[in-house]
């Protein structure tokens, strides 16, 4: 039996790589959606030794099958975004409670204590839909801080700049979360000079802007805050543990949280450090679902497992990810 505390104790790469492979003996077990995936690709369970051994599901599944281990009352269905006449992908969470350690856990790995913070988030494209795992775990951010001045926005921008002046020069500790276009219609309409404001963005032009690499989507942000770095969230529906980045575009994941990056062409084999590929992610937390996650995303690792996000693949670039889908 693998409880939370597993999980969410684990102090070393050793007693991760184990308990990984005590999870994915566990989903083939218990998810069907996997274990056919595994049995498809001819996996012997037994054979299994290392990471780089385990079959990772490719993202895709999460719009077309229903990933979840067991048959079990769900709790709660984090849906993505998605335009008009597009599938969307659906984790089913039949414990909200590992989502909830997961994000309180992470973020206090990386910032510290919630209450330290005054909780601001510009998420108008999340807010406007049901479903969205970000807008759950801000919520729940925002009400842990325990502080009244904490709070959503939507497009009442100027209400925002003020609020977010007056409390920076009041010395107060603030915490800006935004969706990238937001965010830059923020810096259009205002000015601003922060001293004690981290700016975090969560990635996302949502169709409202042209998309821009992360270098120049960074410097026009640091101008527009005022401030020396942005910070980034890496996160999605599919996974309940996220990444973050304190700068650059450097991220880290917390101890339950690993990635591998995969080779574009192959995508059962691994690349070396600094060399571009699909992120592959292994996200413990997602205990009952599938916790071995082949992302579209496009990134490169380095040595001691922290990794940039440098783009996604388009459906040209997938190839060898078609020979991973059933």
């Amino acid at each position: 039996m693998i409880t939370p505390d597993d999980i969410f104790t684990l102090n070393s790469r050793k007693a991760f790589d184990k308990l990984a492979l005590k999870v994915f003996r566990y989903q083939f077990e218990h998810n069907t959606v996997y274990r056919a995936f595994c049995n498809y690709l001819k996996v012997d369970v037994q054979k299994v030794k290392s990471l780089g051994q385990i079959p990772f599901l490719p993202i895709q599944f999460f719009k077309s099958h229903q990933v979840i281990c067991g048959q079990p009352n769900i709790e709660q269905i984090f849906t993505s975004s998605g335009t008009t006449g597009m599938s969307t992908s659906r984790h089913l969470v039949s414990d909200v409670s590992l989502y909830e350690q997961s994000y309180r856990l992470g973020f206090s790995e990386f910032y510290g204590n919630i209450q330290d913070y005054v909780v601001l988030a510009l998420l108008p494209s999340y807010l406007e839909r049901e479903g969205s795992s970000l807008i759950y775990m801000v919520d729940d951010l925002i009400q842990s801080s325990q502080h009244p001045e904490s709070g959503f926005y939507l497009h009442n921008l100027d209400e925002l700049a003020q609020k977010l002046k007056t409390l920076d020069a009041s010395g107060q500790n603030v915490l800006l979360i935004g969706v990238t276009y937001a965010l830059l219609d923020l810096i259009e309409r205002h000015s601003f000079a922060l001293q004690n404001t981290i700016v975090m963005e969560t990635g996302g032009m949502k169709g409202q802007r042209r998309e821009l690499i992360r270098e120049e989507l960074h410097q026009i942000l640091c101008a527009g805050f005022g401030v020396s770095s942005i910070h980034s969230e890496y996160g999605m529906t599919e996974l309940l543990s996220q990444a973050y980045s304190l700068g650059n575009g450097i991220f880290e994941c917390p101890p339950w949280m690993h990635i591998l990056v995969r080779d574009t062409e192959d995508p059962l084999q691994y690349i070396d450090f600094g060399k571009t590929g699909g992120i592959n992610v292994i996200d413990l937390a997602n205990l009952n679902s599938c916790a071995f996650i082949a992302t579209q995303d496009l990134g490169k690792q380095h040595p001691g497992g922290s990794f940039e996000v440098l783009g996604r693949f388009d459906h040209s670039d997938i190839r060898g990810c078609n020979l991973m889908v059933m």
